[in-house]
């Protein structure tokens, strides 16, 4: 009997799809290249016994069997409180009389959780994207610092972030120690106080006693996912950043007249054709704005943040500024892109992102211990800027004068003024 290639190429997908759906997540977990030590570190964090003697099957094979409960679906150990906090967190309210049954808390998270077993073993199979994302800035340094390995220029959080993932390997090595499910030596550099502090940030539950094994193995625990929860975070607060510019630079154009937009774009060096009306050169303007700042608005408003950027590291400028003092900063902004900004704003914007990564680090830590949904704190911020911004310049005016806390009137004054200072700068 005869197999054409064909055949045979079915038959071996049949053979390899087969092979997958019986023992392919098992073969696929990352902890099946972890050294014993690392399956035993790991089942001693998750409070799962081992015999002393157990050879490297029987660790792996416990490792798996707890493997989902535990990592896959690591709700499943929370405490209400934590519960709670994850279900508000995705805008989603706790049903009434279930505040303190862990059960029925469960099953509403079991309706939106929607990590994958794949999902986690690709994480896990590659724990420096993520281990270090909530460290901060100065952590990130003394990682470095101790290990001998020189810091990058310019010295932003990003950067460092950059340089101590693509280290960690060689750290490993010459430290001696194991990189995969890393032990803890990877926070000899962190006081017990920091230990505390990081997990009451991220509504932790911080062990009693809290030896200092406890705590390191409760932050390897929640580290995956509080590294999510900043990701989440993280992209949202941009999204409502982007809306928020957005608004502002068509607010801005929109109070130009045709003469205005015209002298703007002979300034730079656009030419625009003769009998244009006045959408065809607000869409000029706009198209000629999009190729200064990169391929979109979004872009533009990404790179703003500078400092506050990384897969999850700083996530937003708190939410709790006054309206005045935020729509300031994309007024600036926004006339800085077009070529206009005054030197005094150039001045401020210069040092905008280091202070959204420090304002960004306070915020997260309060949205985390209130269990309030940082995604929809940033949404309702970046709403109301687009808000106040799509208004009058006099309707913002107003609005700033009633939102600041201090220095109402000057504030006021120079929102209201934004057309004639255009038109000064031209």
């Amino acid at each position: 009997m005869k197999f054409s290639f064909t055949s045979l190429a079915v038959v071996a997908l049949a053979t390899s799809v087969a092979a997958d759906g019986w023992f392919g997540s098992a073969h696929r977990a990352a902890y099946n290249k972890w050294h014993e030590t690392e399956l035993e570190r790991w089942l001693s964090d998750h409070s799962v016994p081992y015999p002393k003697a157990a050879d490297r099957k029987d660790l792996q094979d416990l490792v798996q069997q707890n493997w989902e409960s535990n990592v896959v679906k690591p709700y499943n150990s929370w405490d209400a409180k934590q519960l709670s906090n994850y279900i508000t967190s995705k805008g989603h309210e706790v049903k009434k009389g279930t505040e303190k049954n862990t059960q029925s808390l469960i099953e509403q998270i079991q309706g939106y959780w929607t990590q994958t077993e794949a999902q986690a073993n690709d994480a896990y199979g590659d724990v420096k994207s993520w281990v270090f994302d909530t460290w901060t800035t100065s952590q990130l340094k003394s990682f470095l610092d101790y290990h001998h390995i020189p810091n990058p220029s310019p010295r932003t959080r990003d950067s460092l972030l950059t340089t101590v993932r693509s280290n960690y390997a060689d750290i490993a090595k010459k430290a001696g120690e194991t990189a995969a499910y890393p032990g803890d030596w990877i926070y000899s550099q962190w006081a017990d106080s920091d230990l505390k502090t990081w997990l009451d940030e991220r509504g932790v539950p911080v062990p009693q006693p809290s030896t200092r094994d406890k705590l390191i193995a409760s932050i390897r625990r929640n580290a995956y996912l509080a590294s999510n929860k900043a990701s989440a975070a993280y992209s949202s607060a941009t999204s409502s950043a982007a809306g928020a510019q957005q608004s502002l630079s068509d607010a801005l154009l929109e109070s130009w007249s045709d003469s205005q937009i015209k002298e703007w774009a002979d300034k730079n060096g656009l030419k625009v054709p003769q009998g244009s009306r006045r959408n065809e050169l607000i869409a000029l303007a706009r198209k000629h704005y999009a190729g200064m700042t990169g391929d979109n608005v979004s872009a533009s408003a990404v790179s703003a943040y500078g400092a506050a950027t990384s897969k999850a590291g700083n996530y937003y400028p708190q939410a709790t500024n006054d309206l005045y003092a935020q729509g300031r900063y994309y007024y600036d902004y926004v006339l800085n892109q077009f070529g206009l900004a005054s030197a005094e704003a150039k001045k401020s914007l210069s040092s905008a992102s280091y202070t959204a990564s420090v304002e960004a680090s306070k915020s997260a830590s309060l949205l985390s211990k209130s269990g309030t949904s940082a995604g929809s704190v940033a949404s309702k911020s970046g709403a109301s800027l687009a808000s106040a911004a799509s208004k009058s310049a006099a309707s913002a005016s107003k609005e700033a004068s009633k939102s600041a806390k201090s220095g109402a009137s000057g504030a006021s004054s120079a929102v209201s003024s934004a057309t004639d200072r255009v038109k000064a700068e031209l």
